[in-house]
């Protein structure tokens, strides 16, 4: 058997994993339809090899001093993945990555609350009814009163879910760190997210 027909073969294995992901609206959607109220929304960085050229200077992320690729994911309250968005460079920001997907618009059309980070902060300026609910944070002229310090804990409290949810996620070998094409790599991991709910729905 050639290697190119092996390869051919897991090519189309994962294009056929990948179709069963879910769109953002139709995951949201059924998130209101069984009776959620919430989501939980991050972003994370796959961490890759580094490639040669300028082209892979996009890829490097200042904050986690590494070469990767970012996406972002939704779960439910529960921690269970249910969207994961398309790989971007690394050092794409958190709300540059939502503001691109519509996430928040996608929110309000399902009628669903989300818990965010600070890495969100200004992505939902409605101050009246806000969406997307992140921290507070502290600067150098403002101190964080004792009531919002404990606001942080519950929020963190809140998210711990979705941490979870991406440590199974990066239990996949292949993304110890990845060795496809960048192009190719937001189908492999929407291929991840529906086999890491089969293996943690089993």
């Amino acid at each position: 058997m050639s290697e190119s027909s092996v390869r051919r073969w897991r090519d189309e294995l994962i294009g056929l994993l990948a179709a069963r992901a879910p769109r953002l609206d139709r995951a949201l959607k059924k998130v209101a339809k069984q009776g959620g109220e919430l989501v939980l929304i991050d972003g994370t960085l796959i961490r890759t090899h580094r490639r040669t050229g300028k082209a892979d200077r996009r890829n490097y992320s200042g904050k986690h001093r590494s070469h990767g690729l970012h996406l972002l994911a939704l779960t439910d309250e529960n921690g269970r993945l249910i969207w994961i968005s398309a790989a971007r460079p690394g050092r794409t920001h958190d709300n540059t990555a939502a503001r691109h997907d519509h996430t928040l618009a996608h929110l309000r059309a399902a009628d669903l609350g989300a818990l965010a980070d600070l890495g969100f902060r200004g992505l939902d300026n409605d101050i009246l009814n806000p969406v997307i609910v992140t921290g507070y944070a502290a600067s150098r002229t403002h101190k964080l009163t004792p009531g919002q310090k404990d606001a942080n804990r519950v929020l963190a409290v809140g998210r711990a879910p979705v941490e979870h949810a991406f440590a199974h996620l990066k239990n996949w070998r292949i993304l110890t760190k990845l060795r496809t094409d960048p192009a190719s790599a937001t189908q492999l991991l929407r291929a991840l997210l529906v086999l890491t709910n089969l293996e943690v729905n089993r």
